[in-house]
């Protein structure tokens, strides 16, 4: 049975793009720790790939190679399918050829409390913004500089 939407952490969607027509599942390893961990619940996954001559593959773990899709065998249990073939095939036209990206949709499990107590507060997220590592470690390193 699904958990009432008022139990529901915030949802991400993102996609991680690699050079090359195949995905190899090294990634999943790091998503199962976290998976383990409760700190997030997958909602649904899919891969991406664009060949050297611009034909795109739309796949789900299952249509994976087997060494990928045994990597993802404990995640394809409670995944819903939410991410539509048409999202995905936008995805696709996006990528450059010779190119694959896996597309992710899961839970912040691990903010699902707080998120739950700003609902019962009448507060209403307004903005949500990721800031990339590489801006990050810039930051890091010009404050470091300031500081040295």
């Amino acid at each position: 049975m699904p958990e009432p939407s008022d139990a529901l952490g915030p949802v991400e969607y993102i996609v991680i793009r690699f050079e090359g027509d195949r995905f190899t599942g090294d990634i999943v390893p790091a998503l199962n720790a976290l998976l383990d961990q409760g700190l997030v619940r997958l909602i649904d996954v899919a891969v991406v790939s664009k060949a050297a001559d611009g034909a795109l593959s739309i796949l789900e773990t299952q249509e994976l190679a087997p060494e990928v899709a045994a990597a993802f065998t404990r995640l394809t249990g409670g995944i819903s399918s939410l991410l539509s073939e048409a999202d995905l095939q936008g995805l696709g036209d996006d990528l450059a050829p010779a190119t694959t990206a896996v597309a992710l949709l899961f839970e912040h499990v691990w903010a699902t409390r707080f998120a739950r107590a700003i609902r019962a507060a009448r507060g209403e997220l307004i903005l949500s913004e990721r800031i990339p590592h590489a801006v990050m470690t810039e930051a890091q390193a010009q404050l470091l500089a300031v500081a040295g």
